[in-house]
């Protein structure tokens, strides 16, 4: 059985967990930051494939006590690394230290790779090795004296989808635009709606979520070239993943002021397969009405940061609250903001808040509407 160690943005685990749970890994742990489980060499593919807000998934070598340069170097010189790596591989070393005695990171870098070097030498009985084949990324934690060594199966970060060549100022990542859309519950049956919808990323996420859709289906991963990791396993993963689709008709709308952002989220859909369930137009928020007596809207506002000034986002919450008012009850809203002053300018308290990073901006999930989802199947049974 391998390890493997899927690190997620803060705030996201239990997400990532039941994300994981759901494809049948075993041993699965929720931690800070990550989550660990247990699975079969050919479970890299479908991580790797149909994971929606894990950051990337790495495969757990060795895990061992590192208080000094010498046990780091031992540990993990003890890898069979002529299991992993052929002679010309190249094998370069990232990684990080969190409340460990060895806070230096660029000298653990040099430590573990001249633990490899040794290790390869002594196996292909080479003094150099020319680094010229195929990559194998070596990510190291040291996180309170403990070290994990892992080889990186993703390559690009899984928010990296594939369909978003371009965008606009600000983007949203991948991963947290679906994990918005999951934590609205969304599930393809109501509306969904984003009137700041940028390049598309919340509305495109929704669609792939609605379409039971795997996320990384248009995109490659770096353990594909591994020669240890059978090659069919990842034409197995795709298989699975397509025989799950669903196939239906959904209400997805994004809208946004700028002209320019409508076009590159279109494409964006194109490229994603979606453009046939999401809809995009050129729309001011303040216009926004809708009459379906249930639905979602999920949208991440200019937080006045970056986009707009701090006067002039204030007062694009206030007419955003104006909007929501208008809206039937029944309507679930969230909204990613970094604002201090959102909820005062919005013009009420939320229901329930969740902290969130979008890259490195500590964020709040603002979320409006305490109707249950148990609550919601009851009155569409009603109806």
């Amino acid at each position: 059985m391998a390890t493997y160690l899927i690190p997620c943005l803060l705030g996201l685990e239990k997400l990532v967990g039941d994300e994981v749970k759901r494809l049948g890994l075993q041993d699965v742990q929720v931690e800070n930051g990550r989550i660990l489980c247990r699975g079969t060499a050919e479970d890299a593919a479908r991580l790797n494939i149909n994971l929606r807000c894990g950051a990337r998934v790495l495969l757990v070598l060795s895990q061992f006590s590192a208080r000094s340069f010498e046990e780091l170097f031992q540990g993990t010189r003890s890898i069979p690394w002529e299991d992993y790596l052929p002679r010309d591989a190249a094998f370069p070393v990232k990684g990080y230290s969190v409340s460990s005695q060895l806070h230096a990171v660029p000298a653990c870098q040099s430590i573990i790779k001249k633990a490899m070097v040794e290790r390869l030498k002594a196996h292909y009985h080479l003094e150099q090795f020319p680094e010229t084949g195929t990559k194998y990324q070596v990510r190291f934690s040291l996180f309170k004296d403990q070290a994990a060594i892992c080889l990186d199966t993703s390559g690009e970060g899984l928010y990296k989808r594939g369909y978003r060549a371009v965008g606009v100022e600000a983007p949203l990542r991948e991963t947290l635009a679906a994990a918005m859309v999951q934590l609205a519950r969304y599930r393809g049956k109501d509306p969904l709606c984003d009137p700041f919808c940028g390049s598309g990323t919340i509305p495109i996420e929704a669609a792939l979520i609605a379409k039971n859709r795997a996320p990384g289906l248009n995109r490659s991963f770096e353990a594909q070239s591994w020669g240890f990791l059978p090659a069919a396993a990842w034409d197995r993963a795709v298989q699975e993943a397509r025989d799950r689709e669903f196939h239906g008709s959904y209400d997805i709308w994004g809208g946004d002021i700028d002209p320019r952002a409508v076009e590159i989220a279109r494409s964006n859909a194109r490229k994603a397969g979606v453009d046939d369930t999401v809809r995009f137009e050129v729309a001011d928020m303040r216009s926004f009405r809708r009459s379906d007596t249930y639905g979602q809207l999920v949208t991440n506002p200019p937080y006045g940061q970056r986009l707009l000034e701090k006067q002039e986002a204030e007062e694009l919450y206030r007419e955003l609250g104006r909007m929501w008012q208008q809206l039937p009850d029944g309507w679930r809203t969230l909204i990613l903001s970094s604002h201090t002053e959102f909820e005062r300018c919005f013009g009420r308290p939320a229901d329930k808040k969740r902290k969130l990073y979008n890259g490195m901006i500590k964020c709040d999930l603002f979320m409006y509407g305490n109707v249950s989802a148990g609550q919601l199947s009851r009155n569409r049974r009603k109806k």
